[in-house]
């Protein structure tokens, strides 16, 4: 199962550690179970967006902030165990690759959609302020999300354009340092953070502060991206 994973190259601690090896097992019993990749896809689709509907529809407690931190983890864990089981498999597909990325982005966009729609209804807030937090993670979300698929596309691209796929065998592990900088951007941790959902106070500054956390990446991000990018074309100058 190990031997099916991808790279480890631009994931922090979360999504190395924790999901992908969470993601094996899942991938181990959908393979016994005969299930096909999209429907592990469909399956944490489904997890995910539960979740994301008792963040709107139900007042926090105790119990709603565990069902939608296991939801939204166990959904993530699936979402690893798609890709796993498609290389197991040998049916990864540009059609599953969009199946899966479609989901992902619906996921990114309702759920802090969903945070919005609990701030309105059922939080005490001391400003109204506080509704403009969703909609700023939001952005922030969907930057990192479709700029990172989109430098990767347009550099993997360039590389098969210049005939070079590069090295055969797996990529050396990331530094530390990087794995753990990028925990506050990893969509794992935002998941956990709904374990403060029954503290209103706690939970608002906890997703406020990841956050202000992906607004700086996303600005970094672009940063790195666009310096990568034009670098594709700086010979032809």
């Amino acid at each position: 199962m190990r031997g099916a994973g991808k790279s480890a190259r631009g994931v922090s601690l979360y999504s190395r550690w924790v999901n992908r090896p969470l993601g094996r097992p899942a991938a181990a019993a959908a393979l016994l179970m005969g299930l096909r990749p999209n429907h592990v896809t469909l399956i944490s689709g489904a997890l995910t967006c539960s979740g994301i509907a008792v963040i709107a529809l139900m007042a926090p407690s105790p119990a709603t902030a565990v069902a939608v931190t296991s939801l939204l983890v166990l959904g993530f864990a699936l979402d690893s165990a798609d890709g796993q089981l498609a290389r197991l498999r040998r049916e990864a597909s540009p059609a599953g690759e969009w199946l899966d990325h479609m989901v992902d982005c619906v996921k990114v966009v309702t759920l802090h959609a969903a945070v919005l729609i609990s701030l309105y209804r059922f939080h005490d807030l001391p400003g109204e302020g506080w509704l403009l937090v969703p909609l700023a993670f939001q952005t922030a979300a969907v930057v990192i999300f479709c700029g990172g698929l989109l430098t990767d596309k347009l550099l993997s691209a360039a590389r098969t354009a210049g005939g070079g796929a590069g090295p055969a065998g797996r990529e050396a592990p990331p530094p530390l340092w990087r794995a753990l900088a990028l925990l506050p951007v990893d969509y794992g941790v935002v998941c956990w953070s709904f374990l403060l959902l029954a503290q209103a106070s706690w939970f608002r500054v906890g997703y406020a502060v990841l956050a202000a956390a992906h607004l700086l990446f996303a600005a970094a991000f672009a940063l790195l991206w666009y310096r990568r990018v034009s670098a594709l074309s700086a010979p032809r100058r």
